[in-house]
């Protein structure tokens, strides 16, 4: 979810709720601490300068259990970010306080009006200068066949 998704998503809502991947709410006293733009600048194991720019998060609980993040503070927090740090429409990185920090994606289930973090996961990004072989679906041949588009003795397909 890019941040311009994220402000849309904020419009009409009550309440601001955020969904661990395993269905579990951040607990509703929760802070955002820190806003921000972080780019990375990194090479790939094929030896590629990459760089990459994403909006961070930082979600935070303590011993407030009164505090209650309103849609409006959240939407005051984005427009300083954004004036202040010139923050651009990137996606948006969650960091959440568990066992250790984790990092999380973003979605939006409007059915339920909760932002979901969502699992992150490492990938290769140069498999071709690794050995790294393309992964094919398997699929049947079978149901590969169109019925109406098969070759018939004299049809000219072969």
């Amino acid at each position: 979810m890019k941040l311009s998704e994220l402000k849309n998503s904020l419009e009409g809502l009550d309440a601001v709720k955020f969904q661990l991947p395993n269905g579990q709410l951040v607990e509703s006293h929760f802070h955002v601490t820190e806003v921000g733009e972080i780019e990375k600048r990194f090479i790939d194991c094929g030896g590629t300068m990459r760089k990459e720019h994403t909006v961070n998060f930082q979600l935070w609980s303590s011993d407030d259990f009164d505090h209650r993040l309103s849609v409006q503070k959240l939407n005051s927090i984005i427009e300083l970010s954004e004036k202040q740090l010139l923050i651009g429409n990137h996606e948006i990185e969650v960091e959440y306080q568990q066992e250790t920090i984790g990092k999380y994606g973003l979605e939006f289930n409007s059915d339920e009006s909760v932002f979901m973090l969502s699992e992150k996961q490492t990938d290769c990004l140069a498999k071709d200068n690794c050995g790294i072989p393309e992964t094919k679906e398997k699929v049947e041949l079978s149901a590969m066949v169109n019925s109406d588009a098969a070759c018939t003795p004299g049809g000219g397909c072969c």
